[in-house]
Order: C-alpha cells, then structure tokens, then sequence
C-alpha cells in the first residue's frame, strides 16, 4: 500500500519550539526544521538568524491526509504562536521569527484564510492578526544539529522554551 503523504509549512518563531507540538500526532510522519521565504540560496543558521537572508525559521510537516487532514494540523498551528506579533514571537525578536502559513496548493491556501478570518472574527485578540498566508516556496533544511532539538537536547530546549514566554502566553490566550 502506497501512502500519498502531503506537506504543511509553518513558521511561528524558533523552529525549536515548533517541532514538537506536531510531532507527536498520528499521522504526522516527520517534522524538519528549516528556512524558507528568503532570497538567499543553501542558508546556513548563521545567515539566517542575521535577519538579512528573508528566510523565515520555519518547520514542514510531511503528514498522511488519511490520518491526520490540514484543517487540524492549522488547528494545532495557531495556538502555537502570538499570531499578533510582526517582530518575531516572544523573546525572538526579527524578520526571521515572523508567522506565516506557507500553503502548498489552493485548497491549504483557502483554509489557511479562511482559519484567520475566524481568528480574527472570533475577538481572542484586541489587536490585529498579522500572520501572513503566503505560497510555499523552496525549504531548505536546517543543519542536523537543529534536528528533533526537543529530543535531542532536552535540558537546553526546556531552558530555552521556558525562558522565552511562549507557555506563558499560550496559558493566556489559547488555554482559557
């Protein structure tokens, strides 16, 4: 039997802390960490986080649409993220830990718009929703060392994810 796995890209800050959220749901097959949207060819992690190479730290999702649709994986991407912040997420700061949905087809385009319209009509947030949808473009994946982060390092991952704000501001506007 023959999966036709699909894909999904996300950014929402530092890959690290977007790894894991998706990782562990049936059906996801794995979770890379990456840039994308930049002008830059190959990025190496040091171009990138100068903020000057326009790529985004990003994840893609290689996942079964026969276990797992995109319509949850958006469902588990957007309480993942302040998706009013244009200057980064949390305590990483600049255009290379923008938001943004990076659809692949026209049918994840028209639910990544239509899933920030209920965001933005649903009033959880006072100021504007600036997560950008925006067509996938090439991903290029991060050095090995990035890789599953959570597992691998775990000690450093907990202190960095804990020092960043992210939980404290999931508890507070997607966990009520």
């Amino acid at each position: 039997m023959t999966t036709n796995f699909a894909k999904a890209t996300f950014a929402g800050g530092c890959f690290w802390c977007m790894v894991k959220p998706f990782d562990q749901w049936d059906g996801v097959e794995s979770v890379i960490s990456g840039y994308t949207g930049g002008h830059v060819e190959n990025p190496t992690y040091e171009q990138v986080k100068t903020g000057t190479s326009g790529h985004y730290e990003a994840v893609e999702i290689t996942y079964d649409p026969t276990k797992i649709t995109y319509q949850q994986i958006l469902d588990l991407y957007w309480p993942q993220i302040d998706p009013t912040d244009a200057g980064g997420q949390f305590h990483d700061r600049g255009d290379q830990y923008r938001t943004a949905v990076f659809y692949h087809d026209d049918v994840q385009e028209e639910l990544a718009q239509f899933s920030k319209k209920a965001l933005e009509e649903s009033g959880k947030f006072k100021q504007p929703i600036v997560t950008e949808i925006l067509p996938a473009a090439v991903f290029y994946p991060a050095e090995e060392y990035h890789q599953d982060f959570y597992k691998k390092e775990k000690e450093a991952y907990e202190e960095d994810r804990a020092k960043s704000g992210r939980d404290e501001f999931i508890d507070e506007h997607w966990n009520k």
